[in-house]
């Protein structure tokens, strides 16, 4: 629920799980920290950084929206991040589409929970490898 007075604000995001819709013995823990910028226009800029299914360190470089106000509920979001993807190399290039040299192309679609003014979840779909638990907090 952005507000229009202000230019926008910063939100640190925290992402610490990750469910794997084909698990495997090869899959680590997933987990992810990362800042973004949130206009009030919807629009949203940011920056994370991860350890990927395995174990690699790995980074996501986007831009994206988020919409408000679903099925009647205000705290309810959908969102969308498209951008660029680093960190599947070597034998486990091949485990996102259009890899060259570990960078490829992402995005990522979302569904959150806004709690307050400050505190959100939301559920990010990893294309066709899984959901990942992220919470946040809005400097606002």
């Amino acid at each position: 629920m952005p507000d229009a007075s202000w230019p926008g604000y910063a939100r640190l995001v925290a992402s610490p799980y990750t469910i794997h819709f084909s698990p495997s013995d090869e899959h680590e823990w997933v987990w992810g920290v990362g800042l973004e910028w949130q206009r009030p226009d919807q629009w949203m800029f940011g920056a994370v950084y991860f350890r990927n299914s395995f174990g690699q360190p790995s980074g996501y470089l986007y831009a994206g929206q988020r919409y408000y106000d679903f099925f009647g509920r205000r705290q309810l979001f959908l969102q969308w991040t498209a951008g660029l993807l680093y960190g599947y190399v070597d034998e486990y290039q091949d485990k996102v589409p259009f890899n060259q040299d570990g960078f490829s192309p992402g995005v990522v679609l979302s569904a959150g929970w806004q709690f307050d003014r400050r505190w959100n979840a939301q559920l990010n779909l990893l294309g066709n490898a899984g959901v990942m638990l992220q919470l946040s907090y809005d400097f606002r």
